[in-house]
């Protein structure tokens, strides 16, 4: 039997308390412009370029029953061809710093937190 389950990731979720606060901030981060106007939820789906996992943020606003907590560890990273100016775009969103740059042989990379507090990576691979 074929296995059901695809080899692949159609989009990574990402759980915030504000969504429309979290759609302009997302979209400042990664540069991609957003309509303007409200976002009642309870999701919003990022475009992160053809063939590639969006960004969906969720509020869980029709969920009777739910506990935000934010990610204390990064589930994934973003890439970047130049660790020094993504971390000054990052510093200029005014993102909490979690680790400074870090460079070891292979790639170089850091984290912070967005405004909810959810722990979000960047990195720079090395070829």
């Amino acid at each position: 039997m074929a296995n059901p389950i695809h080899n692949r990731v159609d989009t990574i979720f990402i759980h915030v308390s504000d969504l429309k606060r979290a759609v302009q901030w997302y979209s400042k981060l990664i540069g991609v412009e957003v309509e303007v106007g409200e976002f009642p939820g309870p999701i919003y789906s990022l475009p992160m370029g053809e063939g590639r996992p969006g960004l969906t943020l969720d509020n869980h606003c029709l969920d009777e029953v739910y506990q935000f907590t934010p990610s204390n560890q990064p589930l994934f990273n973003l890439s970047c061809d130049n660790i020094h100016e993504a971390y000054q775009h990052v510093q200029g969103l005014g993102a909490e710093i979690v680790t400074e740059i870090q460079t070891f042989p292979d790639l170089a990379e850091f984290s912070f937190k967005d405004p909810d507090g959810n722990i979000i990576m960047i990195c720079t691979c090395f070829s």
